[in-house]
């Protein structure tokens, strides 16, 4: 009788086939992490003398004010896309959304318009949504921004100023054609045309009048926090009074419309100053104007790093803690577990 041989460790062998690409996929959206946060400080960084000069005149507690008021800006607009995007049938929990859409939307500051986008579609399959449905939210968000922004421009400015919205009567002129295309039924045609030309197969689940609805209520909060925004910053400049903070929404409105449609240039950088300058002429000199439109573009980039950075550890924190905020039950610290997946997908991402 032979001696037993004792029982030696298991070879390892190659490792589970899913291991290298999410290696790679991890590795992807560090190098899109890194990219879009250094074109960010290269926005800041590339005009900091004429930055210290606009800060210099301002008040920490007007920048603290401006900065909340950002931060809540920006939180329209993502409830704006979640509502689409729930309303397309991927209905998110709000952290794993938060992550999305902030950490996604860095890619913009990265020269390229298809950056938000293909992040976003990137990070929603990991939580069972769709790339069509992404493509579509993100795309859907675009006009909704849009048309709100110009229709609550041309309210405000006359409203505050009458007269200082006539120069840019023209950008007024797509409202109507904006509100056939907010109908859903008209968005829905042009959505499933678009995937029919592309070979994809239709969306699951069309948009409603309700979901449409939704998204444009919270764009028009964003846009009002947006304005505040920029009123905080305009009170230590020179202007007062109630009708600043509602010509504020305005300006900031039409030159956020007007930066959008440069689809070139990073965040509509540049534009978005020069259009907020002019708008902004009949209240302040140039010199305080530029001031203005400067620290307002630095204020909304602290924003955008406020937001993802936050969305980021809530997700996961999430992750690691579980959905009821229990340590998870199984797996561990490398599951990539956020949260059950919507609308009975799972999830299986690895948090940013």
């Amino acid at each position: 009788m032979s001696p037993e041989v004792p029982a030696g460790p298991a070879p390892s062998g190659p490792p589970p086939g899913g291991a290298r690409p999410a290696r790679l996929r991890r590795l992807v959206r560090v190098a899109f992490l890194v990219a879009a946060l250094g074109f960010g400080a290269w926005a800041v960084a590339s005009q900091w003398d004429e930055v210290r000069a606009g800060f210099a005149r301002l008040s920490w507690p007007a920048l603290l004010v401006s900065l909340v008021t950002v931060v809540a800006a920006l939180g329209g607009g993502m409830m704006t896309w979640r509502a689409l995007l729930a309303d397309l049938g991927s209905p998110l929990p709000l952290r794993p959304a938060a992550k999305v859409f902030f950490v996604g939307q860095l890619g913009k500051y990265i020269p390229g318009a298809v950056w938000p986008v293909l992040a976003q579609m990137e990070m929603g399959r990991a939580l069972g949504v769709p790339r069509t449905r992404s493509a579509a939210a993100f795309f859907l968000t675009m006009p909704v921004q849009l048309g709100s922004g110009l229709l609550i421009s041309a309210v405000t400015l006359p409203a505050a100023l009458p007269g200082s919205a006539a120069p840019y009567a023209w950008a007024f002129l797509l409202v109507p054609v904006l509100a056939v295309a907010f109908e859903p039924r008209v968005v829905n045609a042009v959505i499933g045309f678009g995937l029919r030309r592309l070979g994809r197969p239709p969306l699951e689940r069309p948009l409603t009048r309700r979901g449409m609805l939704t998204a444009l209520g919270w764009a028009l909060l964003g846009w009002s926090a947006y304005g505040l925004h920029l009123a905080a910053i305009l009170y230590e400049l020179g202007p007062s009074g109630p009708a600043v903070a509602v010509f504020s929404i305005g300006v900031f409105a039409l030159s956020w419309c007007l930066g959008i449609m440069t689809f070139v240039v990073p965040a509509g950088a540049g534009v978005r100053e020069v259009a907020m300058v002019a708008v902004l002429s009949p209240v302040l000199d140039r010199g305080s104007a530029i001031t203005a439109a400067l620290c307002s573009r630095i204020v909304i980039v602290l924003g955008d790093l406020v937001c993802a950075g936050a969305a980021g550890l809530a997700a996961r924190r999430r992750a690691v803690a579980g959905p009821d905020g229990s340590a998870p039950a199984s797996g561990g610290p490398g599951s990539g577990e956020e949260g059950a997946g919507p609308g009975g997908d799972h999830s299986g991402g690895e948090a940013v």
